[in-house]
């Protein structure tokens, strides 16, 4: 995510949110003959492993007092006693909201149900920045929800870079194995000095180790946590090839479920104690805790199935992109 794209980004919240364990979902081609007879292909999209619920370890946060609307006006909307938010998008504007505390490492989770309908061009994004600070040497972690030019579905890019290191992109594109506008879903974020993992209803699906290769560009100063939506037809849709049809409009998002764990950044405290390691953590926290330093061997399978199942991009992969991989594609 560029600069531009920080300041049209963010999602979340929902109460009385019901978590639906996985199911196989189908894909229907009808093709009809001449003769009025039809053949059915079905393609099952796979069932991930169990995993073990993170998300049911932290407590919810209030949208109202823990996060402020950057922009959209109107088409930003806090409801259930601000526990939930709505973004929309229109010919108009997005909408978009923060956290008011920046964090130096921690977990941090959203529940989005998206846009139903023809969405080519539109962006749901819950991420992690601080370009509000560092503006010419930012860091982020990216969730990006692409709504999709051709077959209507959605799909998952995950993004990370540190120190202004965006001429390397580090983009992964998934397919999603549920419908993610018909009920929540959760989209989590864990960074900590050890790895940076990427979870999706609890489900590993990358995982970014903290190693030598990747150091120099690994996101290492306090970031606030987004939520947008916003137009991205240039940048999402092939160069501007299926950009959003506004006929459809608004396009809107529905955000609950809001975590928030971890250290939160003083920043009157130049000394960095306030965001120091803890010389015995407990197993819950999530920036030196033994349950979020490495993936479990169940997490492990969950995020094994993921790749080989789901993801359909990956930057690593990418030869025509790169004449030389980045050092981390080539590293065991």
């Amino acid at each position: 995510m560029t600069l531009s794209k920080t300041h049209t980004k963010m999602a979340y919240l929902h109460t009385n949110f019901l978590y639906l364990q996985p199911i196989i979902l189908y894909t229907f081609i009808l093709l009809t003959s001449n003769h009025g007879n039809f053949l059915t292909i079905v393609t099952a999209q796979g069932v991930p492993p169990s995993s073990t619920r993170l998300t049911s370890l932290f407590p919810h946060l209030s949208f109202d007092r823990d996060y402020s609307q950057i922009f959209g006006d109107s088409n930003a909307q806090i409801y259930a006693n601000g526990s939930n938010a709505k973004i929309s998008l229109d010919k108009k504007t997005g909408a978009g909201f923060a956290s008011k505390n920046h964090y130096n490492y921690g977990f941090f989770s959203a529940a989005i149900k998206l846009p139903s309908g023809f969405t080519s061009g539109v962006v749901v994004a819950f991420y992690m920045s601080n370009s509000d600070v560092f503006p010419h040497n930012h860091d982020e972690i990216d969730f990006e929800l692409l709504g999709h030019q051709k077959s209507r579905n959605w799909i998952l890019q995950t993004n990370m870079y540190g120190n202004g290191s965006v001429k390397t992109g580090r983009e992964e594109k998934f397919r999603l194995w549920f419908d993610p506008t018909t009920e929540f879903h959760e989209y989590t974020i864990i960074w900590n000095s050890h790895h940076i993992v990427f979870l999706v209803d609890n489900i590993p699906v990358r995982e970014v180790q903290n190693t030598p290769a990747i150091s120099s560009s690994y996101p290492s100063k306090p970031m606030a946590v987004y939520a947008t939506i916003w137009d991205a037809s240039p940048w999402a849709t092939h160069g501007g090839k299926y950009p959003v049809n506004y006929k459809y409009a608004p396009f809107t998002a529905s955000l609950g479920q809001m975590e928030m764990a971890g250290c939160a950044y003083d920043p009157k405290d130049l000394s960095g104690k306030s965001c120091s390691k803890s010389s015995s953590p407990s197993s819950l926290d999530p920036v030196d805790g033994q349950d979020f330093v490495k993936l479990s061997n169940q997490q492990i399978q969950g995020l094994q199935w993921a790749r080989s199942k789901q993801m359909i991009y990956s930057y690593c992969k990418d030869k025509h992109r790169y004449n030389v991989l980045p050092p981390e594609c080539t590293t065991k």
